[in-house]
């Protein structure tokens, strides 16, 4: 909820500033002479200033998130309370006597060096037992785990002769509630010991969200060392190859097949059930069906991208030559045209829009599916890669893997939109 919010107000702080810089500013250009834009498709073009600052929001909102090194500290969203504090807890026993021992906590964060190295757990500090029965005592907790902490085993008087924790910094504490303090919360379990959770902040885990210079350092790392003893490059190009095989494929046999049905009442009847029906079922559902009928190689991972881009191609080659302005048909028509001749010069140049946005979206589809698709039985693809890294909790490689996967779609994206 609060990167929502921050990333909205991000959004209006951006719109007002942009809005009131170019307030000033001279327009030119064919949209600048437009006396009505508001409601007119064409006078909308996308502000690259906002496209810039969309980007940057959300690098600023990940790496806030993350603690990241590459933005400046004082934009880092509250973290783990690392160091060393103190709590003192009260124990009473059974004969009503009370004794305050203190308790100094070290929460530390595990690193990793160049070579992959963790850090050692540090020591417990050194603290003095004390006179009383109860005993101070040191605990070692890593950031973003809790510990139960048995505070009573060293103490002279320990649980089984009837001592019980009552009190921790003056708040009285039973089995089976919880106390906040600023560093962190304490539940008492039904037992009479202290599970104590260190204040995690509002930063993400690492192994939830890495933090963008350790998905940089996966890039390097994969693109020079590889992964699964495969190159990076290799991992791609076997992505891309699966996804434009695919979705030539599932063009070629959809494309006539949406022209057949958008000219011919009988191939309407005749297919239209079976693209209307295959057209909401997700490529994913037929995973199971696509490994019994073409096994789990490299067939059954182009039959699954040929089916995701199929039905795609057929409605909008459908819905292309429906489009098509019956004048110009009449034009043709009278000017002796034959049918060849209409279905060359009129139908398929005015068919050609609905086709290319059907398969900017098939494209789309298809890298969506290809993670699935390498998900069997897969020895490269930048699917294999994600569900290989994450089986080990390698949330970097799996975040870069999306972005690649994104990237590349999105290039592919532009040169349809460009071509």
């Amino acid at each position: 909820m609060i990167p929502f919010l921050l990333y909205v107000g991000f959004f209006i702080l951006c719109f007002v500033v942009v809005r009131a810089i170019a307030g000033g500013m001279k327009r030119s250009g064919y949209t600048s002479l437009k006396t009505v834009t508001f409601g007119d498709e064409s006078a909308v073009l996308p502000d690259k200033r906002a496209s810039v600052l969309s980007i940057l929001a959300l690098f600023l909102l990940w790496g806030s998130f993350t603690g990241s090194a590459l933005i400046p500290s004082f934009l880092h969203m509250p973290g783990p309370a690392l160091g060393i504090t103190t709590f003192e807890h009260t124990v009473q026993d059974a004969d009503g006597n009370t004794d305050t021992a203190t308790v100094t906590l070290t929460v530390y964060e595990t690193t990793t060096d160049e070579d992959g190295v963790e850090s050692t757990d540090p020591e417990p500090a050194v603290v003095d037992p004390g006179d009383g029965f109860a005993k101070n005592d040191a605990l070692v907790i890593e950031a973003y785990r809790s510990a139960l902490a048995r505070l009573q085993n060293n103490d002279d008087l320990t649980r089984d002769d009837g001592t019980n924790i009552i009190a921790v910094n003056g708040e009285p504490i039973t089995p089976g509630e919880r106390l906040q303090f600023d560093f962190g919360t304490i539940t008492m379990s039904t037992r009479g010991s202290l599970n104590i959770l260190p204040d995690q902040g509002i930063q993400m885990q690492p192994i939830w969200l890495p933090p963008p210079e350790r998905v940089g350092a996966r890039l390097y790392e994969i693109a020079t060392q590889g992964f699964s003893g495969t190159n990076l490059f290799v991992h791609l190009g076997m992505s891309l190859y699966r996804v434009i095989f695919g979705f030539i494929l599932g063009a070629a046999v959809g494309i006539p097949l949406g022209y057949a049905m958008g000219l011919s009442n009988w191939f309407r009847g005749w297919f239209d059930p079976i693209v209307e029906f295959m057209r909401p079922v997700p490529p994913l559902a037929l995973i199971p069906l696509v490994i019994i009928w073409a096994g789990i190689g490299e067939t059954g991972k182009i039959v699954l991208l040929f089916l995701a881009a199929l039905w795609i191609m057929a409605i909008a080659a459908r819905a292309g030559v429906s489009g098509v302005n019956i004048s110009k048909v009449h034009a043709a028509y009278s000017l002796g045209a034959s049918k060849p001749q209409i279905m060359r010069h009129v139908i398929v140049p005015n068919s050609l829009p609905e086709i290319f946005t059907g398969a900017r979206v098939a494209m789309g589809v298809c890298w969506g599916t290809v993670v699935a698709a390498e998900l069997v039985a897969a020895e490269e693809g930048a699917g294999m890669m994600i569900m290989t890294a994450s089986k080990f909790q390698n949330t970097d490689i799996v975040i870069l893997g999306i972005i690649l996967i994104g990237i590349i779609g999105f290039g592919i994206d532009m040169l349809m939109r460009w071509g």
